[in-house]
């Protein structure tokens, strides 16, 4: 069993066909436009790429946030793409600070559908906090609980006025 410091978990129903929501989190420019991020190439299976902090075109109060971060470069370790139904990926997170962060300990990122009335939905979960050092994990976790929370909101009012 994991611990509570492990693992976050945030859930929410998007009213979007399955359809739409898998294209919002597996093209990568879409991708970018809601969370707020620029992604060098596209998401593929046991690839690296490398990406940037830039603010999201969805919620110009988050947006503001973002700019203190803006340019911030990380890289994406994409796992598993399951059209319809799973994408993962893993990340150094909280990388807010210049340091390299090669061979430190990564979470992972997995986003799960499901259907649901009216729409789908959206399982968001981050885990492999207990591995991350010491020095960064509890920031880490708390930043990154409430950044989930946002970009669960980011998503859906990206999906409410994106369109097909």
């Amino acid at each position: 069993m994991t611990s509570p410091t492990d693992r976050i978990e945030k859930k929410v129903h998007l009213r979007a066909p399955r359809e739409r929501v898998w294209r919002a989190i597996s093209r990568s420019a879409e991708f970018g436009t809601w969370f707020g991020m620029q992604v060098d190439g596209e998401f593929a299976p046991h690839t690296t790429l490398g990406a940037r902090i830039v603010p999201t075109q969805v919620d110009p109060e988050v947006a503001e946030k973002q700019k203190a971060f803006d340019g911030a470069p990380f890289e994406l370790y994409i796992e598993q793409m399951e059209p319809m139904r799973l994408f993962s990926f893993r990340w150094h997170p909280y990388t807010v600070e210049k340091q390299d962060y090669g061979t430190a300990p990564t979470t992972l990122v997995v986003f799960e559908l499901e259907d649901a009335d009216g729409g789908t939905l959206l399982t968001v979960s981050e885990s492999g906090f207990d591995e991350i050092p010491l020095e960064r994990r509890a920031k880490a976790f708390a930043d990154n609980e409430g950044g989930w929370a946002i970009q669960t909101q980011l998503i859906a009012r990206y999906l409410a006025h994106a369109g097909g």
